[in-house]
């Protein structure tokens, strides 16, 4: 287990970087055999707007990685947090620490981004994809991500985890999201997976253009949050429109557009 662990603690940026090509790769081939909707659309168009909210992520990343590491080097020094206080299998803190970030960093940061009024306006953005494919998962207003990364490393300083743990998440993390975001029909398995983990039909409820599913399945890699806080739905996905009805269909692949979406105050939102 250590060397497990030491694996991805010593793990280089450009083997990160290739796994989220090749895990979006795989699912982008992947739609194009199993697809859950025939989308009229011209894919690479579509993935060059979603692939340039990523690497406005990337460029964030370099300046979270940096307090990223300051943060792990106070905790170890430090000894602060949770996993301190108990002496577990090294597995079994893991999981924990899993559960924990799955729970804050994505259930919990993505509940408030819909129910918060000024984070809701940030999140419209990834709601505003009309045409829900892998590549959604990389669209994100930058401030969106922000808020999401602070809520992780709040997560991080609770446990006071090691690296090693926050870099098994981050790389799960990054699987799930293209996992569940992709336009892929696993059959009647799909609602089996959903009772532990999230899963591409689930998720699409959530992408639904109109509440109340808009306001449902907000997990990444656990459903059974959603179970428990009565977020959870699953029902036909013939009946989902993509979307989200407050700002225009067209606007979707206007980059510019999308990035002031949350300062237009010509865009009504709830609360």
């Amino acid at each position: 287990m250590s060397s497990f662990l030491l694996f991805f603690e010593e793990m280089p940026i450009w083997m990160r970087l290739i796994w989220v090509v090749c895990v979006l790769a795989v699912f982008w081939v992947l739609e194009g055999y199993y697809a859950l909707v025939k989308i009229n659309y011209k894919k690479w168009k579509h993935a060059k707007v979603n692939f340039t909210f990523l690497v406005f992520t990337m460029l964030i990343n370099v300046g979270f990685g940096a307090l990223t590491l300051g943060v792990f080097y106070w905790i170890e020094t430090s000894q602060f947090g949770l996993l301190h206080l108990v002496d577990w299998p090294i597995w079994a803190e893991l999981l924990l620490a899993l559960l924990v970030l799955d729970f804050i960093a994505q259930y919990g940061v993505h509940y408030l981004l819909h129910k918060v009024k000024w984070m809701w306006r940030l999140h419209i953005i990834h709601h505003s994809d009309t045409k829900v494919d892998v590549t959604t998962g990389t669209r994100h207003h930058p401030l969106d991500f922000v808020i999401r990364e602070t809520f992780a490393l709040f997560a991080v300083l609770i446990m006071g985890m090691p690296i090693a743990f926050y870099l098994v998440y981050r790389i799960l993390s990054v699987f799930f999201t293209y996992f569940t975001h992709a336009n892929i029909n696993l059959g009647k398995i799909d609602k089996f997976i959903s009772y532990v983990f999230v899963t591409p039909n689930m998720h699409k409820f959530h992408h639904h253009w109109e509440m109340p599913w808009t306001d449902t399945n907000f997990g990444n890699m656990f459903s059974f949050w959603d179970r428990i806080f009565g977020t959870f739905v699953y029902d036909d996905t013939k009946k989902i429109r993509y979307g989200v009805d407050l700002v225009d269909d067209s606007t979707d692949e206007d980059i510019l557009y999308q990035l002031k979406i949350p300062f237009d105050k010509r865009i009504k939102t709830k609360g």
